[in-house]
């Protein structure tokens, strides 16, 4: 896999970062308000040390129902303190009220007219503790963090979408070119979204070396861009359009190559064109190039040598994109496992 490269390259920054329960703590910011009312419960949980799938399994078991039954908007870190919003039928309330789970919490529960679709979420809000941090370096980390918040982030997919496998993008290729065979739907999927995900990073990286090459280091538009508003709406803009990007009204995208999505057009699409298989049978779709961290707060705790640092992403992006990004490196799984007592 090529290395993700960034707009704002700094020196080395050194931290260190787990994904443990103590230290990494994500909380899911759903799209509203809940009503109160309605054939639906909706339940606020907290999960440690285990997947949102898992937590899936452990309620659909006690409530005697089909694990497709429990409403999620998205899928959590393993190795973190999670919370999220899950739905249920609401007949089920009674029975909820006495659920115990070492590993689960439920912290308040509403009813609601409808149940949670994958994907209804605004974000997830992230507390992270970075580790051996000086106090230079927390001045440093923060400054660089608020330049990002407001240039922008490469929105690359993170080590996480790849699987702990590194012969998972080679599996992938080899199943799109019909070379392997996949009968299990949830893996097929996962393998689908890898190749996918896999030509995004790439685009995304051709991009940034081009922006860093021609356009000191802020992301370069260029003729042909397809680009999304606020609400989801994508569009393709005779000119380029410079002042409601940077107003942030306008964000360009990347493809997620398949059937039935906007390509790019003129100058952009000879870069896209490098990075899409317009054969793919499968859906395809555009993701945001950049994405703005917003909310950031950092509190140093000298005496422990750590910066806790806390933002907030939209969906379907990555803190350890972010924290990459500040640290000018690449992270993979095993960086980031369970730090040893010190």
């Amino acid at each position: 896999m090529r290395k993700r490269e960034y707009l704002d390259t700094t020196t080395d920054i050194g931290f260190k970062f787990y994904q443990t329960k103590e230290d990494f703590i994500v909380d899911e910011v759903p799209l509203g308000e809940f009503k109160g009312k309605g054939n639906f419960l909706i339940l606020h949980v907290k999960k440690q040390e285990m997947t949102t799938w898992d937590m899936i399994a452990v309620f659909a078991e006690y409530l005697a129902v089909p694990a497709q039954k429990i409403g999620y908007a998205g899928l959590k870190d393993k190795h973190a303190t999670t919370t999220q919003y899950i739905s249920v039928d609401a007949s089920h309330e009674k029975l909820l009220k006495k659920f115990y789970h070492k590993q689960i919490k439920i912290l308040s529960s509403k009813r609601h007219s409808c149940g949670i679709r994958m994907g209804d979420l605004k974000g997830n809000r992230f507390s992270i503790n970075l580790h051996f941090v000086d106090n230079i370096d927390s001045g440093r980390i923060e400054k660089v963090a608020r330049k990002i918040s407001k240039n922008g982030l490469p929105n690359y997919f993170g080590y996480q979408r790849f699987g702990c496998d590194g012969d998972s993008i080679q599996q992938a290729k080899d199943m799109i070119k019909g070379d392997l065979f996949i009968e299990d739907t949830k893996i097929k999927n996962f393998l689908i979204s890898i190749y996918q995900s896999t030509f995004f990073n790439d685009w995304l990286r051709e991009r940034v070396n081009h922006s860093i090459e021609n356009n000191n280091g802020k992301f370069m538009l260029l003729d042909g861009d397809v680009y999304m508003d606020t609400k989801g709406k994508l569009s393709t803009p005779k000119n380029i359009p410079t002042r409601e990007f940077e107003a942030k009204k306008l964000v360009p995208t990347g493809l997620l190559c398949g059937r039935d999505v906007f390509r790019a057009r003129d100058e952009a699409r000879k870069i896209e064109k490098k990075y899409d298989d317009e054969f793919l049978q499968e859906k395809g779709y555009r993701r945001e190039a950049l994405i703005y961290p917003e909310n950031i707060v950092c509190n140093y705790v000298r005496k422990h040598t750590m910066l806790n640092i806390s933002f907030t992403l939209p969906k379907g992006s990555y803190a350890t994109v972010f924290l990459e990004s500040i640290a000018n490196k690449n992270y993979t799984a095993k960086d980031v496992k369970k730090k040893e007592k010190y």
